[in-house]
């Protein structure tokens, strides 16, 4: 199969969909790589290797949609990929459909099947093309939260690590799934004071054995949530629902009612956003102020770090890539867990969650592939 890797073109992305490493994987299974010129240079990729590793480099993104059947991205793709779709493709990918209907519609429309990183699930119900983007973002979000704190960039003027004799920051994370685990765990390890909100209770007791004691947990309820939002400094929301919208936990008027120059991290704004007033944002303008509360929303965290998101990624993304490349849609039906990546085929929708949330009907991927 010709594998496609073509250049991001979202905003401040740096990622690559395709590292030389996993390039060579590829051709040594018999396939055939094209890459665009400069695709892996931001993150650390030249041109030269890829060709060391035996692709063949493509000067744009035309030829490279042109020529190739399985194209292997990093973002969703934007209006002028969708154009250069067709039903010929195999589109993998994050693609975030349920806050994103204009996308829907793009690639309803090419007719290619487009299966979505986050949605691909593993034996134990996880998500392992999500979870090392996650642990990235999880993992930044503490970092941005510390930087947006300080004073001449919005924040109240607060220290997250505290001094000797002074305080530190009250961090409350909402969720504890991969990405709050690694925000917790990382201003934890910075001297916050940490709150995990969470709706299971075995994965509280999880959180607590794995902290030893070091974090707060609470059960979520609308009290729970609250009270703890007005108390924070800082507060990322980590919460995820695979392949639905993100369900709306701070809402407007709690704004008012907390401290003057917190932080509000969304982490969930790929999904739609967990807090009311979230509205995605970019690395060169990552904050804006709502009632004096300062929100960093920006949609492509892990992009900051683009060296060590491609790797991660790719070494998540490899076993499946290589399933697709041998056998084209027929690894979906011998794989159920790559076939729950499935979001798009022959113009339907074919994930259910995807479908509730952007009220298209639901169409079962294995009648569709008649």
């Amino acid at each position: 199969m010709r594998i496609g890797v073509p250049r991001e073109i979202k905003p401040d992305e740096y990622r690559v969909g395709l590292t030389p490493t996993a390039v060579r994987e590829y051709v040594a299974r018999g396939h055939e790589v094209l890459v665009e010129h400069g695709a892996g240079a931001e993150a650390g990729y030249p041109d030269d290797a890829y060709r060391r590793a035996g692709a063949g480099l493509l000067a744009t993104a035309h030829e490279v949609f042109a020529d190739a059947e399985l194209i292997i991205k990093v973002k969703e793709p934007q209006p002028a990929e969708w154009a250069r779709l067709t039903a010929r493709h195999i589109l993998f990918t994050y693609l975030h459909l349920a806050p994103d209907p204009a996308q829907a519609e793009g690639l309803l429309k090419s007719g290619c099947a487009a299966i979505a990183y986050e949605t691909v699930t593993d034996p134990a119900g996880g998500l392992p093309l999500l979870a090392p983007m996650s642990e990235v973002a999880g993992r930044i979000a503490v970092f941005s939260a510390g930087e947006t704190l300080l004073k001449h960039n919005g924040g109240m003027g607060l220290l997250i690590s505290g001094v000797p004799g002074v305080p530190p920051a009250r961090v409350c994370v909402l969720g504890g799934g991969v990405v709050g685990m690694n925000a917790a765990r990382m201003a934890a390890g910075l001297g916050a004071e940490v709150v995990i909100v969470e709706r299971s209770i075995p994965r509280m007791r999880e959180l607590d054995n794995m902290f030893l004691g070091r974090i707060l947990t609470r059960y979520s309820t609308l009290d729970a949530v609250e009270e703890e939002v007005l108390k924070a400094d800082v507060v990322i929301g980590a919460v995820l629902t695979a392949g639905a919208a993100a369900p709306k936990l701070v809402r407007r008027e709690h704004l008012s009612q907390m401290k003057p120059g917190a932080v509000l991290v969304d982490v969930s704004i790929d999904q739609g956003g967990c807090f009311e007033t979230s509205r995605p944002t970019t690395h060169h303008e990552p904050t804006y102020v709502v009632d004096g509360v300062v929100h960093y929303c920006v949609a492509n965290m892990p992009g900051a770090a683009p060296r060590t998101s491609s790797e991660a990624l790719v070494h998540a993304t490899l076993p499946f890539g290589l399933q697709l490349a041998d056998k084209g849609l027929e690894a979906l039906a011998q794989n159920r867990h790559l076939a729950k990546g499935l979001n798009v085929l022959k113009g339907e929708v074919t994930h259910p969650a995807v479908a509730e949330a952007l009220g298209k009907p639901f169409a079962d991927p294995y009648a569709a592939w008649g």
